[in-house]
């Protein structure tokens, strides 16, 4: 069985710190980089692309809303245009940098509140979709697993990477805990490392309540930003892989037959 571990990287702002991106980089198998709008800046998205390179680790896009006073966390609300044109923007910032250096950008996940939004609102899922599917029908959509991203990208029949996240509780609905509230975080590497293991091989979330949903599972999120991110990195990918679990970059996952 096929799994991926991807991390958003390349956030450094007064909000994050990248200190452990070099390190990470070295354990998952994509990156989501930041594209300066939400953290992040030419530099840093320089480094990222670099190190991504030698590492074989496939390259992604983080697109936001253009908000670095919240790092893209606080919600904005603006018309499909609007929306169009962050993603397409900061896609093509990202590519251009990784151009330069013989790569190209494969992925395309949402950060924050975009995220978060959309995963609730099907039209605002939809001009996503749609918006990814424009600049190029072989980019990969990165989505959280059940959510209305995923269903609007399918209705496309865009090329779709279903995610879990390693150190978040979910809700009975399928939606993240919301930061704002005790429990949403897991930091103990290895209540992490059991969490996704299950859901991986049973292929269904484990709700905070105790409660499962079935659904599909390609990749695993970390965040970059947690201060056990390293830790629980570590702890994941080796009980994954101990557990016969093959971890490849998003291209290189056997249901999208991409070769770039």
């Amino acid at each position: 069985m096929e799994i991926n571990i991807n991390c958003d990287l390349g956030e450094k702002s007064k909000h994050h710190s990248n200190v452990n991106d070099t390190d990470l980089l070295k354990i998952v198998n994509s990156a989501n980089v930041a594209c300066g709008y939400h953290a992040g800046d030419e530099e840093t998205m320089k480094q990222i692309v670099e190190i991504s390179k030698n590492n074989g680790v496939s390259i992604g896009a983080h697109p936001s809303f253009n908000d670095p006073e919240n790092f893209g966390r606080k919600r904005l609300y603006l018309n499909s245009s609007e929306i169009k044109k962050l993603i397409v923007d900061q896609y093509e910032i990202l590519q251009k940098i990784a151009s330069i250096h013989g790569e190209s950008v494969t992925h395309i996940k949402p950060h924050g509140a975009l995220n978060n939004m959309a995963c609730e609102d099907l039209e605002l899922a939809t001009t996503l979709a749609k918006a990814i599917n424009e600049i190029s029908k072989d980019l990969i959509y990165l989505v959280p697993t059940g959510s209305k991203m995923e269903f609007a990208a399918k209705k496309l029949d865009m090329n779709i990477a279903c995610e879990i996240f390693a150190d978040r509780n979910y809700e009975d609905d399928g939606n993240l805990v919301s930061r704002k509230k005790h429990n949403a975080l897991i930091t103990d590497p290895e209540i992490a490392k059991k969490h996704v293991l299950t859901m991986v091989k049973n292929q269904k979330i484990n709700c905070f309540s105790g409660k499962q949903i079935p659904c599909e599972i390609d990749s695993v999120c970390i965040h970059g930003d947690n201060k056990s991110s390293l830790a629980t990195a570590i702890s994941i990918k080796n009980n994954l892989v101990e557990n016969g679990l093959s971890l490849k970059p998003l291209n290189k996952l056997k249901k999208f037959h991409i070769t770039n």
